[in-house]
């Protein structure tokens, strides 16, 4: 673990990135942050975040995947991998939707974890259904992809956001490509496109601010 002077220099260089608009170089300091203050980071993120940074709101999010914490949140209480899958999609969504909604008076991973929890408790409840469910009452990731198919300033949203993440998901939304479709045409693995995919839309949640519309 690095000194304390190397701790809070790391987090300042995240943080003048973060407010400069310099995602590259907000995500290449975020990655060279010890696992052990992760929680301090990812605190940092979310309070920018919340007060309206979309370069936070997207460091955050593939921190929050790549550390794999939402996939843990999520196997601890579902078995089937393609569960374990639409939740942690499900989750990244509401998470980044739910943002102006931190206040950084907890840790973000308790935070993240009641996020997942209900999703889990949404999920399960879907799947126990005897009866067919509305349209409305689907999870955050199918509401965003009919949101891409039916309303321009969602698509416009979409135009902006940064590559790796804008062609696959042109390509699995608006084109309706299948996910192995979509990895065939880019030359990626299977697994890469999906996690994506699932950052894609996340990110999309995270700048929108649709009337009517709850990914939360």
């Amino acid at each position: 673990m690095g000194t304390v002077s190397g701790t809070a220099e790391l987090l300042a260089e995240v943080a003048s990135a973060v407010d400069a608009g310099d995602p590259t170089g907000a995500r290449r300091a975020a990655s060279e942050v010890d696992a052990g203050i992760r929680d301090d980071l990812w605190h940092l993120l979310a309070t920018r975040a919340a007060a309206g940074s979309v370069v936070a709101a997207e460091v955050l999010l593939v921190e929050l995947d790549e550390s794999g914490m939402v996939r843990r949140f999520a196997r601890g209480a579902l078995l089937d991998e393609s569960a374990i899958d639409d939740v942690c999609q499900d989750s990244l969504i509401s998470i980044a939707a739910s943002l102006e909604s931190f206040r950084g008076d907890a840790k973000v991973s308790t935070w993240v974890h009641s996020i997942v929890r209900r999703r889990i408790v949404d999920h399960l409840r879907r799947q126990r259904a005897t009866a067919p469910l509305p349209d409305s009452d689907t999870g955050p990731g199918e509401r965003m992809s009919s949101l891409l198919a039916t309303r321009a300033t969602v698509r416009d949203a979409l135009a902006a956001l940064p590559e790796p993440y804008r062609t696959p998901v042109t390509l699995r939304d608006l084109e309706g490509l299948a996910y192995a479709d979509v990895a065939d045409r880019l030359d990626l693995p299977l697994g890469t496109v999906k996690g994506q995919i699932s950052r894609g839309r996340a990110l999309l949640a995270a700048s929108l601010r649709e009337p009517g519309v709850d990914l939360t």
